[in-house]
C-alpha cells in the first residue's frame, strides 16, 4: 500500500523543491501559467495525512473494492455512473477535463491510443474526435461492456474492445510488442499500489520511446486540499523513480454542489484539476 511506500522518504529540502519546479515547466502550460504550489511534508507527515484520508474514506464507503465493483449491478444514467451504492464512478461534469487530456495526449490524427477504463466513455468519445489510427479499449465492467456495444462503440472507427481487468490484458498486448502513442488510465476502486504497478511494470512496455504520453484521471485524495497535494508528491516521487517525467496544468473546475444529488459521497472538493502529462525522460 502507499503508506508503505512513504516509508524511507526524506523530506523535501527547499533545493529539491527548485529542481522539481524546473520539471514542471513545459509547453503544455501557458507561458503564464506557474506550476501548482505543493504543501512540503515529511514522510512522516504524509503517513498520517494519508492514514486518515483512507480511514474517513473506509467508513464513509465500507468494503468498496474493486472486486466488489466489478460484481455490482451499475445504474448507467445520462450524466452519470453510480455502482450499487451509490458511489459516484463517472459523472459529466468530468467533460471538460477529458477534453483537454485527449487534446494533450493526441495532438494530429493517426496516432494510436490505449484507454484503461470506458465508463461513460466521455474521453474514448474526444479520442474519436482526434481521428486515431487505432483505438484500443479495455474495460472490465460487464454492464459497461454491454452498454458499449449497445451504442456501438464496437464498430466505430479502430476501435478494439478489450473485455477484462487490464492487469489481466495488458501483459499479452506487451508480449505481442504493442506500443501506443498515447495511454490514458482511469479506473474505479483500485488503490495506488494497482496505479503504481501500472506504471512502474506496464507502461513501459506499450508506450512508444520517441514522442510517448500518457496521462490519467488525477482524483486521488481530492476530497481534501492537503491530501491532494501529498498524493501528488508521492506521485511525482514514483514517476521519477519509473522512468518518467511529469507536467501538470491546472484546470479549474466549477462549483459541484449540485452534482451531488443521489450520490453517497463527494469525491470532488478541490477548487483545480491538475492535468498530467507524462513521457519517458530524456
Amino acid at each position: 500500500m502507499l503508506l508503505n511506500r512513504l516509508d524511507g522518504y526524506e523530506e523535501l529540502s527547499e533545493d529539491e523543491d527548485d529542481e522539481e519546479d524546473d520539471v514542471k515547466e513545459s509547453g503544455a502550460q501557458a507561458d503564464d501559467e506557474t506550476a501548482p504550489e505543493l504543501v512540503e511534508v515529511s514522510a512522516e507527515q504524509a503517513a498520517s495525512i494519508l492514514a486518515t484520508t483512507e480511514a474517513e474514506a473506509e467508513e464513509a464507503n465500507p468494503g468498496v473494492t474493486n472486486a466488489r465493483y466489478l460484481d455490482s449491478n451499475l445504474n448507467i444514467q445520462e450524466d452519470k455512473i453510480l455502482d450499487s451504492d451509490q458511489n459516484g464512478v463517472m459523472m459529466e461534469w468530468e467533460s471538460d477535463i477529458m477534453k483537454k487530456s485527449a487534446v494533450a495526449l493526441l495532438p494530429r490524427p493517426g496516432l494510436k491510443v490505449l484507454n484503461i477504463g470506458h465508463g461513460m466513455g466521455i474521453v474514448d468519445g474526444f479520442f474519436q474526435e482526434r481521428e486515431p489510427s487505432e483505438h484500443h479499449i479495455i474495460e472490465a465492467h460487464a454492464d459497461v461492456v454491454a452498454e458499449m456495444k449497445k451504442r456501438g462503440w464496437d464498430s466505430k472507427p479502430g476501435v478494439t474492445i478489450h473485455e477484462g481487468r487490464w492487469q489481466d490484458i495488458l501483459p499479452g498486448l506487451v508480449g505481442e510488442g504493442v506500443t501506443f502513442d498515447a495511454i490514458y488510465y482511469d479506473t474505479f476502486a483500485e488503490s495506488y499500489a494497482d496505479f503504481r504497478g501500472f506504471f512502474s511494470e506496464q507502461v513501459i512496455g506499450l508506450l512508444e520511446q520517441e514522442g510517448g504520453k500518457w496521462g490519467f484521471f488525477n482524483g486521488m485524495g481530492a476530497d481534501r486540499q492537503i491530501s491532494y497535494d501529498v498524493y501528488q508528491k508521492v506521485a511525482e516521487m514514483d514517476l521519477f523513480e519509473a522512468g518518467f517525467d511529469v507536467d501538470w496544468e491546472d484546470i479549474p473546475v466549477p462549483k459541484l454542489d449540485g452534482e451531488w444529488k443521489g450520490v453517497k459521497r463527494a469525491y470532488w472538493v478541490v477548487d483545480n484539476y491538475r492535468l498530467p502529462l507524462c513521457r519517458f525522460m530524456d
